[in-house]
């Protein structure tokens, strides 16, 4: 049992570091006017970020044109993710 849980927690943390490379890809790119984000790349991008960031961006507007909801969604993917390896790993039994 401890080690299925352990999978699942490493698995957790692999996952939302590439989520949060994806969502540091989508703000990088949010810095060029140009890009297409309905082009093949851009919109699978788009697809699997949004949906996260508009939670916050309904929450928090932006302020003089700059978007501050990505950082507060970064840190709440990063607090959920500490908290719940900290509870999976406390599931483990010795």
């Amino acid at each position: 049992m401890s080690a299925s849980i352990g999978i699942l927690a490493g698995t957790l943390q692999t996952f939302v570091q590439i989520y949060l490379i994806l969502m540091f890809i989508r703000i990088l790119l949010s810095w060029f006017p140009n890009v297409n984000w309905y082009d093949p790349p851009f919109s699978v991008l788009s697809q699997l970020t949004d949906p996260y960031l508009n939670i916050f961006r309904s929450i928090i507007p932006p302020l003089g044109g700059i978007d501050f909801s990505p950082i507060i969604a970064i840190f709440a993917l990063q607090f959920a993710a500490q908290a719940l390896t900290g509870l999976l790993s406390g599931m483990v039994v010795y």
